[in-house]
């Protein structure tokens, strides 16, 4: 079997000869490593992945006891057992689709059980996918009501993750506590610049000249979590308001499909509140 080992601690000689002894005494071989220390923190962060005739079990209890002197926070799991995802939708489709369109190709290494949308307006799309989708009336609901019932079908559903595909609500901090450094925002890279209705209307007025994405954690602290992955691209005079959206929706579903590929693939750790990010 596949397997994927991902360990944060303080920085300390041995860390890395610990590991791959540990694959070693379950005649295991690495296929990918990339590993990093974050010089201002003294963070030592790796990523391993390697094969194994070891079942799970063994395998996570040899790397347990080799690196048991430095305290890691160490994760092993199946490489080939998919992260799974709730999703979050307004009405916006293109982040959704890009989502649901990589999913169906075989491109995107994480399961969708199930969407919630605060409207109907997605549900013919997400039900095409032969995903069930649930609708929350959040101009009815409570949003403790809305959030216990996101939860309760996050817990139904075993879910990894959350992702906001354009939801356009703001979460309370319990909530985002509950499931700290495990919801994935996407919001255009004007703010906090150009904040609430028609942001890139706003920008086109002011005459703007690059354009792009964010995707990063969510916090109780409104777009100010950790980055996970950008995009710009420039713009000139020539192009209106209505063709900087355009852009604007093309950057932000690539960019949230990559941050979830990156997630799904446990290629980010959180070091305060930055990340490090390990590409292919």
């Amino acid at each position: 079997m596949e397997i994927i080992a991902t360990l944060q601690c303080e920085d300390r000689s041995g860390i890395v000869n610990a590991l791959t002894s540990a694959v070693l005494e379950i005649n295991g071989n690495i296929l990918e490593n990339q590993q990093f220390t974050d010089s201002i923190t003294n963070t030592f962060v790796m990523r391993t992945r390697f094969e194994t005739e070891a079942n799970l079990a063994d395998a996570r209890s040899s790397l347990s006891g080799r690196l048991a002197h430095y305290s890691p926070n160490l994760q092993v799991r199946d490489a080939n057992q998919a992260k799974r995802a709730l999703i979050l939708v307004t009405k916006a489709s293109h982040c959704l689709r890009d989502l649901l369109y990589l999913r169906d190709l075989e491109e995107m290494p994480a399961e969708f059980p199930v969407v919630i949308g605060n409207h109907e307006d997605l549900r013919p799309l997400v039900e095409s996918h032969g995903i069930p989708f649930n609708y929350l009336d959040t101009e009815k609901l409570a949003k403790n009501e809305v959030e216990r019932e996101i939860a309760q079908l996050a817990k139904t559903h075993s879910v990894d993750f959350i992702i906001l595909a354009r939801y356009m609500q703001i979460l309370s901090s319990d909530f985002c506590n509950k499931f700290a450094n495990r919801i994935i925002n996407i919001h255009h890279s004007f703010l906090p610049g150009f904040k609430g209705a028609r942001p890139y209307h706003q920008a086109h007025a002011k005459g703007v000249k690059v354009i792009g994405a964010t995707a990063h954690f969510v916090t109780s602290d409104l777009d100010e979590g950790p980055i996970i992955e950008q995009d710009v691209t420039r713009v000139n005079h020539a192009a209106t308001p209505e063709e900087f959206v355009a852009i604007g929706r093309d950057i932000e579903r690539r960019v949230l499909s990559s941050a979830v590929k990156l997630f799904a693939e446990d290629r980010i750790f959180i070091v305060g509140n930055r990340t490090i990010v390990f590409s292919k």
